[in-house]
């Protein structure tokens, strides 16, 4: 699988990684066989990315990471983590001593020195706009904790403000078929100042598989039922911010777009990888097939102009209004 950088640090993710919030928690239960097999599935397939956070089942998604890389030291895989959702959302928990504690747990979760690229997990907007932030994370580097450090945004403009940091190796943020809004300033702006863009929730919480109905139940542990109108965290995360029966109605439409041989959901994943910008897109799985068939995704030969089109069409008509106001 094709490889591409994170200019400002040098470093490498293939074009399709992992997320793995599924393993460790909010999406059902994953057990620990079937969290190793996906990973496995996953760099046998040419996945070197894989995505975390703290937060994942309280350190569970790095300490299955950790167990499985400790068994593959063949492996050349490039970790990213999390942190800062273990505490209060206000920015004065943004400091260089929690920093430095929360580092401390995830470097002992993942079993290694340094961590290779760590990110601020959403964290309120002002943070962004906070030198003092910014200077505790090139601390971080200095000490060798970390190699790299970026951000995970809610919004367009927290992305803006992120690249404008020199120290910013890279942005994640939401975008796929059914959240278009990065592609008008985000991807430009990273691409000029050499920020990686990870480009996460790529399939709309499953919408874009096209799996659900209206009528489909998600387990009461599933973020998808109790964060569907943002009760828990931002409402964007759970299926892009998209109402459910709007969302179904449109994978539908979207479903009938894929090429013959290719599923809604490789669909998804091509349309991210082919915009100018993306470095990563980190789909979650929670069967190795699921991760097998994600990966593949990154190996499919560009769409045509002709479902380029279509996909935005689909988007203008159906998703436009609903998201591109909030985020």
């Amino acid at each position: 699988m094709d490889e591409r950088e994170f200019s400002r640090s040098g470093q490498h993710a293939s074009v399709v990684g992992l997320g793995t919030w599924q393993l460790g928690a909010d999406w059902g239960d994953v057990d620990d066989k079937d969290a190793l097999a996906v990973l496995e599935a996953a760099a046998e397939s040419g996945v070197t990315f894989f995505d975390t956070a703290d937060v994942y089942g309280d350190g569970r998604s790095e300490e299955t990471i950790a167990a499985f890389l400790s068994g593959r030291p063949d492996l050349h895989v490039l970790v990213a983590t999390k942190m800062g959702r273990r505490v209060d959302q206000i920015p004065e928990n943004y400091v260089l001593d929690n920093f430095r504690a929360w580092n401390d747990r995830s470097r002992r979760n993942l079993g290694v020195d340094r961590i290779d690229l760590v990110q601020l997990h959403c964290p309120p907007t002002a943070v962004y706009s906070s030198d003092e932030v910014f200077d505790a994370l090139d601390t971080l580097v200095e000490e060798e904790r970390v190699a790299a450090y970026g951000v995970s945004v809610e919004t367009v403009d927290e992305a803006l403000t992120a690249i404008a940091r020199p120290g910013v190796a890279s942005v994640q943020i939401i975008l796929n078929p059914f959240r278009m809004k990065p592609l008008q300033q985000v991807l430009p702006a990273a691409r000029e100042a050499g920020v990686g863009i990870i480009a996460r929730v790529p399939l709309a919480s499953g919408l874009l598989s096209g799996k659900y109905t209206k009528d489909t139940v998600f387990a009461a542990n599933d973020h998808r039922t109790f964060n569907r109108h943002g009760e828990a965290f931002d409402q964007g995360e759970t299926f892009s911010g998209v109402d459910y029966a709007t969302g179904v109605e449109a994978a539908a439409e979207f479903s009938a777009l894929a090429p013959e041989g290719v599923t809604p959901a490789q669909l998804a994943l091509a349309w991210i990888v082919q915009q100018p910008g993306v470095t990563s897109v980190i789909p979650g799985a929670r069967t190795s097939e699921q991760a097998r068939a994600n990966a593949a995704a990154g190996k499919l030969a560009p769409l045509p102009a002709e479902t380029l089109s279509a996909i935005s069409d689909l988007y203008d008509r159906r998703i436009k209004s609903q998201v591109e106001s909030r985020w």
